[in-house]
């Protein structure tokens, strides 16, 4: 398959380039061979970015950590999966996908077997940042395989697939950990071993399935742009992690490193509109179905994200749970979010439209958000189930269509940064998102204790406390888990609005667009 080198940085580069019509045709069953390799290593990768949360009180108290430490144990591979996520969707442009699927998979390995074998904090942090880059590769290299295997009339099935991996593999990571570190004879070390036998059969059923057609164009990397669009969410990524608990957010350094990220980011817009082969090629930004599906999966990655950590709280802290019972009750988001995902996938590629369940779906994550925004330390649990149902059948019916609303918009020559565009910013999100939420739901427990005894009061802290002030603590947290949906519900109406606007396009039957 032959493209032509792109002939100006600033102009859609799909108007350049001819494409091979004969593309092979392929059974279901040779597709899911093919694919199951890669959605096993994804579901690991991404497992190992939530499977710590239940698993940190036991690790900080081995290792000697501070809060600091904590803190940092997750923001390191969260920082690393987001900030390499558009390299590895343009370096796949260029180069050969299953190659660059191993090579994600080795460096994942590696850092799993460092993190488990740490024995200081900062060892772990370092190889907890090794894990995100292979993580963030994984992450956009399986959209990127589908999209050069399938086309879009038949990828809505896959795509299915690929989100309920991810949605799994997102919401029961804490149930994992929970497992691993209650188990005596395995411990929490065992939160990042499990992952390589996983990772090494990953790797030799994709060397034996896995056959990417590799489009061959004149390589030119924009290093300059990769450093800059790196660094740039680097810094804001560190900033919101760390403010309001390293620093004030009003504070000499918490201003210094939003002004650094967001020049950063503006110095990397310049080199991109130069770049022969830019990053994020910012002709994408004037497609208009790309753009909304970027401001869309703004809001679906907090949800994401959102999904296990706050539930996660309300579970353990305003109910009492254990880690795996706690895992356990957010089963009714996991199994809505499947059915959802499947079943629309399905019906795309059975009949063809894609927008009516991308409106559905995002109507169904605005309710379910607003009725999350009622929950309180006495709602019902069988009620709280129900509310997640309708929460994960919206996201099945978003996440991934999404994506495939791009990869139907752009040439196969770059799916590869148009589908990382998106991962990007859900990710990018999520992390932003659930940080500031974070800051939300603390000072809201604070208010609701007077801000005094307890007010600052986490799970591994109530044990210490009198039986009215844990009480107290339980109740508020309940409370006000509340009110970080409720925003959320708000924050969603921004997705609703931009899919609504999405021009429907029908769904191509190859892969490349037909010259």
């Amino acid at each position: 398959m032959q493209l032509t080198a792109r002939e100006g940085a600033a102009e859609n580069p799909a108007q350049h380039r001819g494409t091979v019509l004969d593309e092979p045709v392929r059974s279901r069953r040779e597709i899911l061979t093919a694919l199951s390799g890669l959605l096993l290593a994804m579901f690991v990768a991404i497992l190992s970015s939530t499977i710590v949360a239940n698993a940190l009180p036991t690790i900080i108290a081995d290792l000697h950590g501070s809060q600091t430490g904590y803190t940092w144990v997750v923001t390191a591979t969260l920082l690393t999966t987001t900030a390499t996520t558009p390299i590895w969707g343009k370096l796949s442009d260029l180069f050969s996908k299953k190659l660059l699927v191993q090579i994600a998979i080795v460096i994942f390995i590696l850092g799993s077997v460092g993190a488990g074998l740490a024995g200081s904090m900062g060892t772990l942090i370092g190889w907890r940042a090794v894990q995100g880059i292979g993580a963030g590769g994984l992450q956009a290299l399986a959209q990127v395989v589908i999209a050069a295997l399938i086309p879009p009339r038949e990828r809505g099935r896959y795509s299915g697939y690929l989100g309920s991996v991810l949605a799994a593999a997102t919401v029961s990571g804490p149930l994992a950990g929970g497992l691993l570190v209650s188990t005596p004879a395995l411990g929490w070390r065992w939160c990042f071993f499990v992952g390589v036998p996983v990772g090494l059969v990953a790797l030799a059923v994709l060397q034996r399935t896995l056959h990417v057609p590799t489009v061959r164009r004149e390589v030119h990397l924009d290093y300059a742009g990769a450093a800059l669009i790196s660094g740039g969410v680097s810094v804001l990524l560190v900033w919101v992690s760390l403010a309001g608990e390293q620093f004030a957010w009003s504070s000499p350094m918490s201003l210094g490193l939003a002004a650094l990220g967001a020049l950063t980011l503006a110095a990397a817009v310049l080199v991109e509109r130069r770049a022969v082969e830019p990053v994020v090629p910012l002709w994408l930004f004037r497609e208009r179905t790309v753009l909304l599906s970027v401001v869309a999966s703004l809001v679906v990655g907090i949800v994401m994200f959102g999904g296990s950590v706050f539930l996660g709280q309300y579970f353990q802290i305003a109910r009492s749970y254990d880690p795996t019972t706690a895992g356990l009750l957010t089963l009714p988001l996991i199994g809505g979010l499947l059915v959802a995902s499947t079943g629309s996938g399905q019906l795309i590629s059975r009949f063809g439209r894609w927008k009516p369940y991308l409106l559905t779906g995002a109507v169904m994550i605005t309710a379910g958000l607003a009725l999350m925004s009622t929950v309180d330390h006495t709602t019902p649990i069988p009620r709280v189930g129900a509310f997640l149902v309708v929460l994960g059948l919206g996201l099945g019916m978003t996440m991934q269509n999404l994506v495939l609303a791009v990869q139907n918009t752009v040439d196969v020559g770059d799916v590869g940064a148009a589908s990382s565009l998106v991962a990007f910013l859900r990710s990018l999100g999520g992390t932003v998102g659930v940080t500031v939420l974070g800051v939300v739901l603390s000072t809201r427990v604070s208010d609701m204790l007077g801000g005094g005894a307890g007010a600052g009061t986490g799970l591994s802290d109530l044990a210490a406390l009198p039986p009215v002030q844990a009480e107290a603590v339980r109740a508020a947290y309940g409370d006000a888990v509340g009110t970080v949906f409720g925003i959320s519900a708000v924050a969603s109406l921004l997705t609703l609005a931009a899919v609504f606007l999405i021009k429907e396009v029908p769904l191509r039957t190859t892969v490349a667009r037909k010259a």
